[in-house]
């Protein structure tokens, strides 16, 4: 892996593909900062050298040059976090682009224009990608949220940076984080994963049983395989046409040596409302009009004891709705066990946007090893899949 640690920048114009896809309000000010943040000690290691950096990204999905997703409504925004002033420049491509980043001074930071105003970034066309390479004389790539994705930006442009492409410092971190969990983590290794559907986690839990101790399940996609076992579910969310998939998972994982754990109760409820009526009932015994919304108080005991006896843990996808406060209780006791872990020395990975926002949410977040900030990428890494934007690094 080629690092900006391993680089001298004295000089140089730094083509940085960072991902400021950031959200923002009716007033276009922009309301979570945190991968500008994430982004800033890449920037700043590259501008101690005497580099200037030259920031390349997207913002939302436009339709060719949309006015309402222009990187000037987080031209301020940037500058404030990097404090430094940042040039903005209309266009990321073309003489205007390449006037401006001729012109930037050693230190100095330049945004340029949203690299999706062109079709062509999403269709990774080489043209595009030998235009933007033309702004710098390295390139390095620091958008782990899109490095699953073969842009121009992301993928074809290493090509044009043979000898001096490298790994920004997030990036890095966001590789060494997987490979913990997926080749280096100390054992027992557990994965939590959670969410509404099997469908969407069955490549990553196949391939996770090669390398995992224990495999806790929870959320949405518990019901199916409690329905594949012959218990009773009530109204809870199912994919019934899966039932031999998920009984074909327990069985992969019983001859791969994986633990896998169920909850064993749950807290259900007479309607999808955060004021319906609630109790707590087995995961296998679930009234015909009731729905299960969370992991019941018995199964978060059960959880935590798991938990805590991991020395590597991921955590994937929540325990229940826990965007409505009575279902809430079972990812906080579960985030707040593997806090609690981490303090006594395991290493944690919470990745995928559920989970990262659940940890925000509940205050967890600086208690975790490590918080992804890469949905989609995150995903992909752990099916095993190696990523375009990475692969491009290493060719």
């Amino acid at each position: 892996m080629q690092t900006i640690d391993k680089a001298n920048f004295s000089d140089q114009k730094v083509l940085i593909r960072v991902d400021f896809n950031v959200p923002l309000d009716a007033q276009n000010q922009v309301t979570d900062p945190t991968r500008i943040i994430a982004a800033k000690p890449t920037i700043d290691a590259i501008r101690a050298q005497g580099g200037s950096c030259i920031l390349m990204t997207h913002l939302g999905r436009p339709k060719g040059k949309s006015p309402e997703f222009s990187l000037k409504h987080i031209q301020a925004t940037v500058s404030k976090i990097l404090e430094t002033p940042v040039a903005f420049c209309e266009d990321c491509i073309g003489p205007e682009a390449e006037l401006a980043a001729e012109n930037l001074a050693a230190g100095g930071v330049l945004l340029l224009e949203n690299v999706r105003f062109y079709d062509e970034e999403t269709q990774g066309d080489e043209n595009f990608a030998q235009a933007l390479a033309k702004l710098g004389t390295a390139y390095v790539n620091d958008a782990f949220g899109t490095a699953h994705r073969a842009h121009a930006s992301t993928t074809q442009i290493a090509s044009f940076f043979p000898e001096n492409k490298y790994f920004g410092k997030l990036l890095e971190k966001e590789v060494t984080a997987i490979d913990k969990v997926m080749q280096t983590g100390e054992k027992p290794v557990l994965a939590i994963i959670g969410g509404a559907k099997v469908s969407s986690k069955i490549t990553i839990i196949e391939s996770m049983l090669e390398t995992i101790d224990d495999l806790i399940i929870g959320g949405g996609m518990v019901y199916t395989f409690i329905h594949a076992q012959g218990g009773k579910i009530g109204q809870s969310i199912c994919e019934p046409e899966l039932a031999n998939l998920a009984l074909d998972l327990l069985e992969k994982a019983k001859a791969k040596g994986v633990k896998v754990h169920l909850p064993t109760d749950v807290i259900m409820a007479d309607d999808f409302s955060p004021t319906s009526k609630t109790a707590t009932a087995e995961v296998n015994a679930i009234p015909d009009d009731w729905m299960a919304l969370d992991a019941g108080p018995k199964s978060q005991a059960y959880f935590e004891s798991v938990v805590m006896s991991a020395k590597t843990i991921l955590w994937n996808g929540p325990l229940g709705v826990f965007e409505m406060e009575p279902f809430a209780q079972g990812t906080i006791a579960l985030g707040k066990a593997i806090a609690k872990a981490t303090a006594q020395g395991a290493f944690s990975l919470v990745g995928g946007g559920d989970s990262v926002a659940a940890v925000k949410q509940f205050g967890l977040a600086d208690q975790m090893s490590y918080v992804s900030t890469g949905g989609g990428a995150m995903l992909e890494s752990l099916e095993g899949k190696e990523l375009p934007g990475i692969k491009a690094l290493k060719a």
